[in-house]
């Protein structure tokens, strides 16, 4: 049975199209203006590597921020949810789940049988999201693929005070203007998520087994200062930022 799983995220739109619970094809698109051309988009995309038509996908949920402008979907699911069918299918024993995208952070306590015991999310302020670490590349003019890898040079620990993206902005240009090294910045900024993400984690509890995922999970430099600040190591799934689609995708069987 052909499943297919989309995620409408506020930065980037995926789509896992499952047999039953193997992979078959994904896709990702910067959603933009148009969340529903951004589904229809990757949803093509992802039938036409698989070689199929779309009468054989039996069904399409639709998850994320923007799930309720993809119209192509047949039901939607939370996107808790759908990370907690995918983690505990792919990763038995693991109780713990922290998701970090562009816009979101959620932290989630689950079940064996993949069931949601409790959750957090930092919807308030993107200073604990992708978003953030994004726009503060671009402040101390660095390339977004390169922040990880700067802020592990560095040898000085320097504390954001700002909880607000708009306030922290200004501290990291005090910084600029102190001539800080970017490495001690980059490093800084890191520590800032960080320390709001684990903030949640604690708020939901945690275990030894903990799975970290989302498009952040990806940047070495958040992924080392949230292990010292939780003191825990990670499992890190392969495709991280596309996990929400294949719960997604998962949650289209019967039963589910």
């Amino acid at each position: 049975m052909l499943l297919c799983g989309i995620d409408g995220g506020a930065k980037n739109t995926k789509a896992v199209l499952v047999d039953e619970v193997k992979v078959l094809a994904k896709s990702l698109t910067p959603t933009g203006f148009n969340q529903k051309e951004s589904a229809k988009k990757v949803f093509e995309n992802v039938i036409k590597e698989a070689g199929v038509k779309k009468e054989e996908v039996r069904m399409i949920v639709a998850t994320g921020e923007g799930q309720k402008e993809i119209d192509i979907a047949h039901k939607t699911i939370t996107v808790v949810t759908a990370d907690t069918l995918a983690v505990t299918h792919l990763y038995k024993g693991v109780h713990t789940i922290i998701d970090v995208g562009a816009e979101e952070g959620r932290a989630i306590k689950c079940s064996d049988e993949g069931k949601v015991i409790d959750f957090a999310i930092n919807e308030k302020c993107a200073a604990g999201a992708g978003t953030f670490c994004e726009t503060m590349a671009r402040t101390i003019e660095v390339p977004l693929e390169e922040m990880g890898e700067i802020s592990l040079r560095s040898t000085t620990s320097i504390p954001m005070n700002a909880q607000c993206a708009v306030f922290a902005e200004s501290e990291v240009v005090s910084l600029i203007h102190a001539k800080t090294p970017k490495e001690d910045i980059a490093r800084a900024i890191h520590e800032a998520i960080a320390d709001r993400i684990a903030s949640m984690v604690r708020r939901v509890g945690i275990e030894e087994k903990v799975v970290l995922m989302g498009g952040l999970s990806k940047n070495i430099g958040f992924v080392e200062a949230l292990k010292k600040e939780l003191g825990v190591e990670f499992i890190i799934p392969e495709d991280p930022e596309f996990m929400t689609a294949y719960g997604a995708g998962l949650s289209g069987k019967e039963g589910k």
